[in-house]
């Protein structure tokens, strides 16, 4: 098999297809490291809680450590959903023109193989939750009900996008639950708002599939909403800031923190007005560029939080 054939098909040109050793590139395609921005839309949550739980306990001792344990979580729970993902779409993924070049399709890996990478990364995130109190153990281990139910989402519900965002925005309530050992409305309402968010930036990630789905009888909000996806993005975009907001405000977060959330929101309001229907292209530029939207709201976060402990 040739080189440009083992490529997935919408992420091609990266540091795995070009410096990564050749018998680790499908399974570093099965964990996505090819296409990170999925670790790092699911770490957001995560630095948002932490860094807004700490400034509400007003201790930043551990907050450097907290970040890098998260990273470290969030990457390695990632590629094991995707893994997952993988092996229960595998014949999905076969009838689609952008996934069919997956590890798994393309015929690189097995599905013993797949399964067995996958255990391995849960393995390193099981490491990393033992990191944190109990609470937060049990916390975590929860949200894996929500990992394994989503992929058969899509063939049921033309709402799996919130699934998604159940899953997605989890780590809203584990910063709280690692800082306090509880939870509190703070981290549900910060939760309601990361929903809302990645229901949006999922919808028009979706819509570089929609004929696809459309064939194969794959459901989506990105087919539901259509032609009206404009508004429903301006919907619940302005339902995650509205969310977040309420969330900073019970915090009782300063100045730096409501710039932050203000400059996520004028980069919500961007999308919106950048987004246009049939342009899977442009739909795919405007999804990753939520990294960039979390951390704006992330760096508010975190120069409240300093500031709250000095």
């Amino acid at each position: 098999m040739s080189g440009a054939a083992t490529r997935v098909a919408d992420a091609t040109g990266n540091w795995v297809d070009t410096v990564a050793p050749p018998w680790t590139r499908p399974y570093l395609r099965l964990c996505r490291l090819d296409r990170p921005i999925g670790s790092w839309l699911l770490l957001m949550p995560c630095w948002w809680s932490v860094t807004l739980a700490s400034g509400i306990a007003g201790d930043v001792s551990h907050l450097a450590l907290d970040i890098a344990l998260f990273f470290v979580g969030a990457f390695a729970m990632r590629g094991a959903g995707c893994t997952w993902n993988d092996i229960t779409d595998r014949k999905l993924d076969a009838m689609v023109e952008r996934t069919r070049s997956r590890p798994i399709p393309a015929g690189q890996v097995s599905v013993a193989q797949a399964f067995t990478f996958l255990v391995l990364q849960a393995l390193v995130g099981l490491a990393v939750l033992l990191q944190f109190n109990r609470f937060a153990v049990f916390t975590g281990i929860a949200s894996l009900a929500i990992v394994a139910i989503y992929p058969f989402m899509k063939r049921i519900t033309w709402w799996p996008q919130i699934v998604l965002g159940l899953a997605f925005s989890w780590g809203a309530p584990m910063g709280f639950a690692v800082v306090f050992g509880s939870l509190d409305w703070t981290a549900v309402v910060l939760y309601a708002g990361s929903i809302c968010w990645v229901i949006a930036y999922d919808t028009i990630y979706a819509h570089q599939d929609i004929e696809d789905d459309a064939l194969v009888g794959i459901k989506s909000t990105a087919r539901l909403f259509a032609d009206r996806t404009r508004v429903a993005l301006m919907l619940f975009y302005a339902l995650a800031v509205v969310l977040i907001g309420t969330s900073l405000w019970l915090g009782g977060t300063g100045f730096a923190a409501w710039l932050g959330l203000a400059a996520f929101a004028v980069h919500l309001a961007w999308q919106v007005r950048r987004f246009e229907l049939g342009n899977g292209r442009l739909s795919l530029k405007i999804f990753w560029s939520n990294r960039d939207a979390g951390l704006l709201l992330f760096a508010g976060l975190l120069v409240d939080a300093v500031i709250r402990a000095a």
